[in-house]
């Protein structure tokens, strides 16, 4: 099991995701994104608004959730 926390998945805050697997801690992230949405916090919005960018460019994007994998992938 490895934990990553919202910030390091470009949220805005320090909640913990535990997961076996990338895909399983970006769902985690993912989840945790939508609920902040709903409850319209502002810190959370404002990264989502930063996200936005990178889905403009396919490029941007793939390049950071490989960042984002490598990362999980090393954490011990």
């Amino acid at each position: 099991m490895k934990t990553m926390t919202c910030i390091q998945l470009g949220g805005a805050c320090k909640e913990k995701f535990t997961a076996e697997t990338f895909e399983e801690i970006a769902a985690l992230s993912k989840q945790h994104g939508m609920e902040m949405f709903q409850k319209k916090d502002v810190a959370h919005l404002q990264a989502m608004e930063k996200m936005q960018a990178f889905m403009g460019s396919p490029e941007a994007m793939q390049k950071w959730m490989q960042e984002k994998r490598e990362e999980f992938e090393n954490l011990t």
